[in-house]
């Protein structure tokens, strides 16, 4: 089995600074006032794979890293040291109404998301009932997605970005927004992914989800790698740190 991912020994901070300028004012008053910078560490020498075909879940509690992470993988974040290998055409779902506008309607979204996202504007054409089907939009595509639900966005979020050819779908939290049958809609096109030789991370706190969907998982604490398995084991190992 060959990986559609690896990663190796990736270590990511941030600098936070102590002290803040506030007003423009302030920095004439004090201009050779040094702010002093303390290093956050989000991620420290966390190493994986993902394998082709396989959904990958990624778990641990807020903070751990597990966003910075996903992102560092999209390409979003560039990670400190270490290295990052994908084998394939990826598709980042990570933050909701990302490249929507709010004043525009759900059919002109569709067309500006799709064409940012590589359809060329005949792909989007071919595939537009099905993206609106799949979201369960047919009412509601020609209101502005201002007036639209957080729930109704990220229906039409997902059914855009499974339109995109990809190999690697990277997923983050998204699915919490949805209701239970728009979920397991999702996890269905999951199953389907898989069949097609598609690799799936998934970031996710409902941890029924990660046992259920998940081949393997990685359980990230304070930035570091503590566990990596079978999902189910992984799980299992997080449900009695917190009980601890």
């Amino acid at each position: 089995m060959t990986s559609a991912i690896v990663v190796e020994n990736i270590t990511k901070g941030f600098l936070l600074p102590h002290q803040r300028r506030t007003s423009i004012k302030e920095f004439f008053l004090h201009p050779l006032r040094k702010l002093d910078y303390e290093r956050n560490l989000v991620l420290n020498d966390v190493s994986f794979t993902v394998e082709d075909g396989e959904c990958f879940g990624v778990i641990g509690p807020n903070g751990s890293g597990k966003s910075t992470m996903l992102k560092i993988l999209a390409g979003i974040y560039r990670a400190d040291s270490g290295s990052v290998r994908i084998a394939g055409r990826l598709s980042p779902f990570i933050e909701l109404g990302v490249g929507f506008q709010p004043d525009l309607n759900a059919r002109d979204n569709i067309r500006v998301n799709g064409t940012l996202l590589g359809l060329t504007p005949k792909e989007v054409d071919e595939r537009f009932h099905e993206i609106v089907g799949f979201a369960e939009l047919e009412r509601f595509v020609d209101q502005k997605l201002k007036n639209y639900s957080s729930g109704m966005q990220v229906r039409l979020a997902f059914a855009i970005a499974i339109q995109v050819p990809f190999e690697i779908l990277l997923l983050d939290e998204v699915l919490a927004v949805g209701d239970q049958s728009f979920q397991e809609k999702c996890f269905e096109t999951f199953e389907r992914f898989r069949a097609e030789g598609k690799s799936i991370v998934l970031v996710s706190h409902d941890l029924g989800s990660i046992a259920r969907y998940c081949d393997r998982a990685l359980l990230l604490q304070d930035g570091v790698r503590t566990a990596l398995g079978p999902a189910q084991e992984v799980v299992d190992l997080y449900e009695h740190y917190e009980r601890v």
